[in-house]
């Protein structure tokens, strides 16, 4: 069929004939967005183009997902406070699964908004479902938080949530991509709302969020999202491991079993939140704390930290040193937490959400690794001061040097491949002292 046949089609010489009738109009005017926003359920909402600098770093994910996105559409749908703040997680969590429904269907009506004036628009969804075959790497289309800020939506916490404004850190957030324009452009914040009360700190049992700003990426995940990704994983490998139910049963407690079918049934479970549950910034938010400060704490906070719970923790990390010295009445669990490396590029990216600073207490050293075989790599890897640095290639001179082929140091890591074996056969070779080895595993527990 020649191209000619197509527009003697009866169809296409409807929608030819139609074309300057539904040609789309742009720039979008706002107005008219907002208002379908907020109609569709949205609290507030502004605008990004893709040229900003704030989403250079994920640009071309976003291009992926829509290859001539221009505005990113950021919005927010307040949460029920108090449903947060409670100490019963089954009702936190309805909460934070409901509005993230009312996320997803407001996000599929101002892109059928958009659709219905000729327009491409995506809505890309608030957290799960995600692209699962990328695991251990990154699953999500589009990172909402940083959209959120450049949006004028809130500012980051010290507890790593945006905190709007008004409603302070109880929103979800919602990301819509548009293929066009929009004549009006917002801009970030010029000021925290994060009063750096830091009583995320006091409340977190893990001490994943530190008082000087550090946050521990392994010990939150560890934690709060025991039900989902890698610790169902590691809750499977407990399963295919037992010798028998007994076994099982020495390994996993009936509510924790009971626990798991619950989020496998009614959607994973949060453990914590507890950074969200006790904020109190916002100007919705904040006049119980600053009128009535001592009730808030205990009302809100002491709650908390006085629940008697379990706190899932890798073998020998900060969070189990941290569970067993501020709170002795949580029990910490030792479990693993699913968190793999299956290249060189992901051991490598990956080091900053595994490193324990106070596990490298005293450590102060500059390791090279250099990479053979399959994934050829260089490294250099600083820990001083209790702080990491990674940098590609050899950088200076080393206190201690590893060469190796890249699937035999992915299947050690895995705990696949036994170290000495590795060693006898010369697919691992190093230079330096292995109390240096033995001190960099210990920054790394898994």
């Amino acid at each position: 069929m020649h191209m000619a046949d197509f527009n003697d089609h009866p169809i296409a010489k409807k929608v030819l004939a139609q074309a300057t009738t539904l040609a789309p109009v742009t720039p979008l005017d706002a107005g008219w967005l907002r208002q379908v926003a907020l109609e569709a359920g949205a609290d507030d909402i502004g605008f990004v183009s893709i040229e900003r600098p704030e989403v250079a770093a994920q640009r071309a994910d976003i291009l992926q997902v829509l290859p001539r996105t221009r505005t990113l559409v950021s919005f927010v749908r307040r949460m029920n406070r108090d449903s947060i703040r409670t100490p019963l997680r089954s009702l936190s969590n309805v909460e934070f699964h409901h509005a993230g429904d009312d996320i997803n269907e407001i996000g599929r009506k101002i892109a059928d908004a958009c659709a219905a004036r000729g327009l491409r628009a995506i809505n890309v969804t608030m957290g799960f479902p995600m692209e699962a075959d990328r695991w251990p790497q990154k699953m999500w289309a589009v990172s909402h938080k940083p959209v959120a800020v450049a949006a004028g939506l809130g500012q980051m916490g010290i507890h790593r949530n945006v905190i709007h404004p008004k409603f302070g850190n109880f929103i979800l957030l919602g990301t819509v991509l548009l293929d066009a324009a929009v004549n009006e452009e917002a801009k970030p914040l010029g000021y925290n709302p994060c009063l750096t009360c830091k009583l995320c700190v006091a409340a977190c049992p893990t001490g994943a969020i530190a008082s000087d700003g550090h946050f521990d990426f392994s010990a939150c995940y560890t934690h709060n999202y025991r039900e989902f990704m890698g610790g169902f994983g590691d809750w499977v490998e407990n399963i295919a491991s037992s010798k028998s139910a007994e076994d099982y049963r020495s390994k996993v407690s009936d509510s924790e079993t009971v626990s798991m079918w619950q989020s496998l049934s009614f959607g994973a479970n949060y453990k914590a939140a507890y950074c969200l549950a006790v904020c109190p910034a916002g100007e919705d938010v904040i006049a119980p704390f600053l009128n009535k400060r001592k009730e808030f704490l205990s009302d809100i906070v002491k709650p908390l930290q006085e629940k008697q719970e379990t706190v899932y923790v890798v073998a020998e990390s900060d969070a189990e040193a941290y569970v067993r010295r501020r709170f002795p009445h949580k029990t910490a669990k030792r479990v693993g937490n699913g968190l793999r490396t299956r290249s060189i590029a992901g051991f490598l990216q990956g080091m900053s959400r595994r490193f324990q600073r106070g596990k490298s207490e005293g450590l102060n050293a500059v390791y090279h690794f250099q990479f053979t075989g399959a994934e050829q790599a260089s490294a250099t890897v600083q820990i001083r001061d209790k702080k990491l640095e990674v940098n590609e290639g050899l950088v200076g001179s080393a206190d201690f040097r590893l060469i190796a082929d890249s699937e035999t140091w992915i299947r050690f890591l895995a705990k696949e491949t036994n170290l000495l074996w590795a060693l006898v056969t010369r697919k691992i070779k190093f230079r330096g002292s292995p109390r240096l080895l033995l001190q960099f595993a210990k920054c790394f527990p898994n």
